[in-house]
């Protein structure tokens, strides 16, 4: 039985559900709101990694994914679901097993109906991947017929 003690959570982080049945498995994804600039967190577990025990790719590009989608429209003061138009990364190092990934989102323009944001992802304090998105706004919900 491992008796190990998972690292702590950094002060001001608390879990932000993350959205659906391919979201949940990977979570819980924390947020900080309160206590410094907007930034999302996530403890790099085993389930997170792959066979050399670091972040898989895919793992972090959705973490970026979610960081900047949900911190972009956080930060454009934009509420509802987000799809998401483009997603550049680039991997600069390895987020390794049990290290701290966070990502501080950055607004960079919010127009009618896009909003453009980037972030810097590290994990222990070192830059593991740089990514920018696109993202579409909610669509209002279209009008109702009327009867007639």
């Amino acid at each position: 039985m491992d008796q190990t003690i998972p690292p702590a959570i950094p002060e001001g982080f608390v879990p932000r559900p993350a959205g659906g049945p391919f979201l949940d498995p990977i979570g819980p994804i924390m947020i900080r709101r309160d206590h410094g600039p907007l930034a999302f967190g996530l403890r790099i577990e085993k389930r997170h990694c792959n066979s050399k025990d670091m972040a898989h790719g895919g793992m972090s590009a959705t973490f970026a994914d979610l960081a900047l989608g949900i911190g972009g429209f956080n930060l454009a003061g934009v509420t509802g679901f987000f799809t998401t138009i483009s997603l550049n990364s680039d991997y600069l190092a390895p987020a390794l097993l049990g290290t701290w990934l966070q990502c501080e989102p950055m607004l960079l323009r919010r127009t009618r109906t896009l909003v453009f944001a980037q972030g810097v992802c590290m994990a222990d304090g070192k830059p593991v991947l740089r990514a920018s998105g696109v993202f579409a706004l909610p669509r209002e919900a279209a009008p109702q017929p009327t009867g007639g």
